[in-house]
């Protein structure tokens, strides 16, 4: 199976950085999506950026022009570099990816366990 370990979040303040690392480990055959997306309390899982393999980067319009989605295909890992943070970017983030770990298994769904990200005003 494939296993998805993520790091990097903590407590910022408003305006500072963070980076969000997430690896894929375990049985991977092929990657078709990599992306981030975040709950905060009370509301609905969103998604903050995806990265499929060979395709156009999406964002939601919240995060557009200071966060950046890239991915290391040879490690199997996607990044979130999240700047010019706000209190509104509190949330548990969520890596995730589409793949296959192996054939003839259908491509499915992964999701980290999360790590929490609280940007203080």
């Amino acid at each position: 199976q494939l296993q998805l370990v993520e790091s990097g979040g903590g407590l910022v303040q408003a305006g500072g950085s963070l980076r969000l690392s997430c690896a894929a480990s375990g049985s991977i055959f092929s990657i078709n999506v990599m992306g981030w997306y975040r709950q905060a309390p009370g509301k609905l899982r969103e998604l903050v950026a995806r990265m499929p393999t060979g395709g156009s980067t999406n964002y939601a319009d919240s995060v557009e022009g200071r966060f950046t989605i890239s991915r290391d295909n040879v490690k199997n890992t996607v990044y979130l570099q999240m700047n010019s943070l706000k209190p509104e970017d509190t949330a548990v983030y969520y890596c995730y990816c589409n793949a296959r770990h192996s054939l003839p298994n259908r491509p499915r769904d992964y999701w980290g366990q999360g790590t929490q990200v609280t940007v203080s005003a």
